[in-house]
């Protein structure tokens, strides 16, 4: 057994010298928890990989484009779900624990994934295919928000606190893990499926293998034993955990502005750099895949390495590095990316500015969770952020693709550099959380 005692070495009032024990976690709690993650996030981006086979069966236009238009606005509606799946699954974590909340996330995602796959098409039922689709997403949109916060928060609790930066990586690793999941499902199924097979059927069949991927994350969450925080923690509040947590403006703003420019970078280096590789630098579709999927690979596995720096350094070191480097960088590495013709320098500039980034993804969750008490802690972890993936992580590829689009591209990359400023800020006025008793953090309601 590991047992840890830790002094919160933070500002008055946001903790307590008082001791904080934990057994190290065993591998099954862990994988419950993070695999879980991982098949959220597999869910999550099917929808968007699998757009172009599965558009036509639901909507009935002819042109592909507005097929594909019309699957990328029911994808932005889920999108916007997220900050209420953060309020709600967040706020039923906080009243009845983490593991009921792990285990409501991943039942709705479930669900979604099963309505996607046994929808009929449009020629079928009619309208009710498209409505389908939407309230599946609806439903998957609720679950990625709530499932952020209680997997976060959960990772957390059960680590002890020299090794809670190393645990809560494995959330910002399973979430990369998912989108390359979700990536090469679909690379497989085009090399043993022909391409009308796989418009007809073959797109369901990722669907099918999500929904039964959860079933089994379902049966391995519904084993697991709720945190020893959450359990010791005085009886839940009265009031609404959303009203509690308007108590903790400070604690909100900090984590509101500690996301602002991580998710900017985030979105810009694993998202959108494809797209900028082909319509900007000028290298062909294939290579700019090929090129994404290898420096996200290598990214995921950084996460728990970056993850247990922090255990050793402190998360503002690192963060404060990630602020420093992301500020001052990436102008210049998005310069350099404009004229890159060759796919071997583009990987190593990507590289470069997913390795900084890492600062910040590797250990934001910990951060949250170390900001927030127990009981408001999962819906302090989730909202915020959701709200701030909304506002800035979903519309940068817009603001990206619009100064593109007026001739000013290199401004994008200042307002970049701009955003992870404002995060640096944030970075170096806030205090250390590294040491925080997480039992004793601010002051229960």
């Amino acid at each position: 057994m590991d047992h840890r005692t830790a002094q919160d070495d933070s500002d008055p009032g946001q903790g307590s010298a008082s001791a904080e024990t934990h057994e190290r976690p065993g591998a099954s709690l862990v994988a419950a928890a993070s695999l879980g993650n991982l098949i959220e996030w597999f869910d999550w981006y099917l929808y968007s990989a699998l757009a172009l086979y599965f558009a036509p069966a639901f909507f009935p236009s002819g042109d592909r484009t507005i097929q594909l238009m019309n699957a990328a606005a029911v994808f932005a509606i889920g999108f916007l779900m997220r900050p209420f799946g953060a309020a709600l699954l967040g706020s039923y974590a906080d009243r009845h624990g983490r593991k009921a909340g792990l285990t409501v996330s991943v039942a709705l995602m479930s669900l979604g994934s099963i309505i996607i796959a046994f929808t009929p098409d449009y020629a079928t039922v009619g309208i009710f295919a498209p409505a389908l689709l939407l309230i599946a997403r609806l439903l998957q949109g609720l679950s990625v928000g709530g499932e952020f916060g209680a997997s976060s928060t959960y990772l957390t609790e059960i680590a002890s606190t020299a090794h809670r930066g190393f645990y809560s990586s494995f959330q910002g690793l399973t979430g990369i893990a998912g989108q390359l999941l979700a990536v090469g499902v679909l690379v497989v199924l085009q090399f043993i499926l022909e391409k009308p097979q796989l418009e007809a059927w073959g797109w369901r069949i990722p669907f099918v293998v999500a929904a039964l991927g959860t079933f089994v994350v379902l049966f391995l969450r519904r084993r697991l034993v709720e945190t020893t925080t959450f359990t010791q923690s005085s009886a839940p509040p009265k009031e609404h955990p959303v009203r509690t947590l308007l108590r903790h403006p400070r604690a909100m703003m900090t984590a509101i502005g500690l996301t602002i420019g991580g998710i900017v970078a985030y979105y810009t280096f694993t998202a959108y750099i494809q797209k900028f590789l082909v319509n900007t630098a000028g290298l062909d579709r294939d290579q700019a895949s090929q090129v994404s999927a290898a420096t996200l690979f290598i990214y995921m596995l950084a996460q728990p390495l970056f993850g247990a720096l922090s255990d050793r350094i402190g998360r503002k070191p690192v963060m404060i590095a990630f602020g420093v480097l992301g500020t001052t960088l990436t102008v210049p590495i998005m310069t350099a990316m404009e004229r890159v013709q060759d796919p071997f320098v583009a990987f190593w500039l990507i590289l470069l500015a997913l390795a900084i980034v890492s600062g910040y993804t590797a250990i934001h969750t910990v951060v949250r969770a170390e900001l927030f008490p127990t009981r408001v802690r999962a819906i302090g972890v989730s909202l915020p952020y959701a709200l701030t993936v909304s506002l800035f992580g979903g519309t940068a590829e817009y603001v990206a693709l619009a100064l593109k689009n007026s001739g000013h591209e290199p401004w994008f990359y200042w307002y970049v550099s701009g955003c992870v400023f404002v995060s640096l800020i944030v970075y170096v006025t806030m205090p250390e959380t590294r040491h925080r008793n997480l039992s004793n953090v601010g002051s229960e309601p």
